[in-house]
């Protein structure tokens, strides 16, 4: 080893120069202590030689002490954790709106208050205050069931809103990690210390980690490049867009399947760069899983509900009528193609056909409830003095010609301007007695010998009639009850088009029998066909490939299944049938939607300003009034809202809706069951969510602990090279003197 003085000096001069900055970076460890997202700096030093010969010493460089696979794993359960913790305000919102059974607020206490008002008219059919009381529950049951749709889709549409932020806040972050990562290559071509710089970028990654999965590497070159789980993108060396249009509104019939809600892009707002059904943790997953998962589900459970509160209780409310009958009935079913009046019904126009065994008996009482007129469906229809003339005795018979002779019967029996028509704006069927002198009730009865027409004093039993809905020739619907057919004495209404059809739940492997389908819109019919085999995603291609349909059919998810949806393109009614002998649409139940139900079920309007419109009683046979028996009714009759009160608490069959099962229970059994599924599913999400929260902070608390500041080892480290700067000092200071002494020799 060969040195000089001057070399000794230099050499002294790195000690110096070297232990200084080693100083600084114990100041800025110790500065920093506190300071979040910060990782300790660790001052590398070595040896320094020059032309072979040791030099000094030399800042090596300044290192992070960071766990990379560590981090990586912290990311990951933050994602995880913020899907949960997104849901966790939405929970709580929809627990404080459900609330539980024994609460006066709940769907099945106010379900179970609608049943107990059921009873009291039962035992007092004829007290106003009873009629009045059933009326408010039946309100409140309706009301209830509009809130809560109401709650869920301002939920749906405020989770929708959320998803715009967190595209907006991805962006801000994505644009943060280029201008770092641009920082970091610039500083680091000319040696500058970058850890700090690494730092913040490591920040931005855990903001972006919370709002979206990702997955993420460096380039050798020290920059980042970040994308999903999936594989898009989102910084590379530009940022990549992300971009989501929120809605401004939300109802039961907006699905981002249906394309209603916008999809959230990643670069070119292309179909290919929609993620929505990508995204697979952080806050962007909960809140969709919220938007079209668990609040879909909650609502179609209530559409559930609803359309079968009023499909049951409607069916039995059609089977009579108030006392002493009704000087008007409005139907509910509205008619794509009622036809002309003629006995011999014409291609295209709807028809209804009656069971050989069934009939539905029309009567005209006074107003003490006695038989002014009687007379049967099929007897006026078979004969030559009403309507167009004597049309087959069961059908099929157009609904004009329907309405025309039940109109001409009408008024050759007493109610002289009577009225018996479908509405031309509406297109439902509308019966007006126009007199207050006599009153009309309908009881449907079945012939036991199977002749028609059915004579008096027939047992009282539902009329099967068989609707052909696309005036085919072929059997589409076959409904129970005469009355219920028409919707002539419904007790709720919901006001709804028949402008969107469905099916029930179907399993992902569903697979279709061949079939060919008409959708009609009264007008026009138009054919699809389908072949066996075929999945729900291959009918709708068929159906939206038949563009003369003016329909568009869309999978919508539903639970664990999903169902085949067809929408009018103009929002006008239309119908789906199929060919004789197929059986797709029954195999899949498609039927008029019921989504929407719960958002828009009501009590009829005239029940409401008038209780004592509440079907009680039935026209009674009674063998030894009059000549040969006649029909009466009986203020105190409670036939009906008894067998309404044993209907309403038996076994009702639900179809499966919203991860919910098809099963047999009572409304409110079924109402209890809705609120305790979705607080199974809040609880659910709590329970994950404090799962996540613990193992995150478990994986923070361990990078901290290795990345973090320890004080203790800083004040070692800040005596270690205080000592060492000392030192140089020192030689420095010698070799000072002795340059003395050899100029003083000199």
């Amino acid at each position: 080893m060969s040195g000089s003085l001057t070399l000794a000096l230099r050499t002294a001069q790195s000690g110096l120069l070297v232990n200084q900055s080693a100083l600084d970076g114990v100041a800025q460890n110790v500065a920093n202590v506190n300071s979040p997202g910060y990782s300790r700096k660790i001052m590398n030093m070595e040896q320094r030689v020059v032309a072979g010969i040791g030099a000094g010493v030399q800042m090596s460089s300044v290192t992070r002490a960071v766990d990379e696979g560590l981090m990586k794993s912290l990311r990951l359960e933050i994602s995880a954790f913020n899907q949960y913790d997104a849901q966790g305000t939405y929970y709580e919102r929809m627990q404080d709106l459900f609330g539980t059974p024994e609460l006066n607020t709940s769907i099945s206490h106010i379900m179970n208050q609608f049943g107990i008002s059921m009873e009291a008219l039962s035992l007092a059919p004829d007290q106003s205050l009873e009629q009045s009381e059933f009326v408010r529950q039946a309100q409140e049951v309706a009301e209830k069931l509009q809130q809560m749709s109401t709650t869920v889709q301002e939920l749906r549409l405020q989770a929708d809103k959320e998803i715009a932020d967190v595209a907006s806040a991805i962006n801000t972050i994505s644009s943060d990690l280029v201008d770092l990562n641009n920082k970091i290559i610039q500083n680091s071509t000319t040696g500058a210390d970058v850890s700090d710089l690494r730092d913040r970028r490591d920040t931005k990654l855990d903001e972006l980690a919370g709002y979206v999965d990702i997955s993420y590497f460096y380039r050798g070159d020290g920059d980042v490049v970040v994308f999903t789980k999936a594989g898009r993108t989102l910084v590379d060396n530009t940022a990549v867009t992300t971009s989501h249009l929120a809605a401004s509104s939300s109802s039961s019939t907006t699905t981002h399947a249906e394309g209603d809600f916008s999809p959230i892009y990643v670069g070119a707002q292309t179909d290919a760069n929609d993620i929505t059904t990508e995204v697979r943790d952080g806050e962007l997953k909960g809140l969709i899983d919220l938007r079209d998962g668990t609040l879909v589900d909650l609502q179609s459970q209530l559409d559930e509900m609803a359309a079968e509160l009023r499909d049951v209780i409607n069916l039995v409310h059609n089977r009579g009528t108030s006392y002493p009958g009704a000087t008007s009935l409005n139907g509910t079913r509205a008619f794509l193609n009622a036809g002309t009046a003629a006995v011999a019904p014409a291609a295209g126009e709807q028809t209804i056909t009656m069971a050989n065994s069934s009939d539905t008996r029309i009567t005209l009482f006074d107003a003490s409830g006695n038989q002014y007129a009687t007379t049967t469906v099929q007897t006026i229809m078979a004969s030559a003095s009403y309507g167009s003339g004597a049309a087959a005795a069961n059908g099929p018979w157009n609904i004009a010609e329907v309405a025309a002779t039940m109109e001409d019967w009408l008024q050759l029996n007493g109610a002289t301007n009577a009225s018996v028509a479908i509405d031309a704006t509406t297109k439902k069927f509308n019966i007006n007695l126009n007199t207050t002198t006599y009153y009309m009730a309908m009881r449907d009865e079945v012939n036991s010998a199977g002749t028609v027409p059915a004579p008096v004093g027939s047992t009282a039993a539902d009329a099967t009639i068989k609707f052909d809905a696309n005036g085919d020739s072929v059997i589409d619907e076959t409904v129970s009850g005469f009355s219920n057919f028409f919707g002539l004495n419904d007790l709720f209404v919901d006001d709804m088009a028949d402008n969107i059809w469905e099916t029930e739940v179907m399993t992902s492997t569903f697979s279709a029998t061949a079939a060919t389908l008409t959708i009609y819109d009264g007008t026009t019919s138009t054919n699809v066909a389908v072949t066996a085999g075929d999945s729900l995603s291959t009918i709708a291609a068929s159906i939206n490939a038949a563009t003369a349909a003016g329909v568009t059919a869309t999978v919508i998810p539903d639970g664990s299944g999903y169902r085949l949806r067809l929408a009018s393109d103009n929002g006008g009614n239309f119908t789906v049938t199929q060919a004789a002998g197929n059986t797709l649409l029954t195999d899949t139940s498609m039927h008029s939607a019921d989504v929407r139900v719960s958002a828009q079920i009501r009590v009829r309007t005239d029940i409401i300003s008038t209780p004592s419109r509440v079907t009680t009683g039935a026209s009674q046979w009674d063998a030894n009034k009059g000549a040969a028996g006649e029909y009466f009714q009986s203020k105190g009759d409670n036939t009906i809202i008894k067998s309404m009160t044993q209907t309403f608490n038996s076994l009702n069959t639900f179809d499966a809706a919203g991860a919910m099962g098809s099963t047999s229970m009572t409304f409110v059994s079924r109402s209890t069951s809705i609120l305790s599924f979705n607080a199974t599913q809040a609880d659910l999400n709590e329970s994950q969510r404090t799962y996540q929260d613990n193992l995150t902070t478990s994986l923070k608390v361990k990078s901290d602990t290795f990345r973090g500041v320890n004080l203790d080892e800083e004040m070692s480290n800040l005596i270690l090279f205080e000592q060492a700067y000392s030192a140089s000092a020192r030689v420095v200071s010698v070799i000072q003197a002795m340059f003395d002494a050899l100029e003083n020799i000199i």
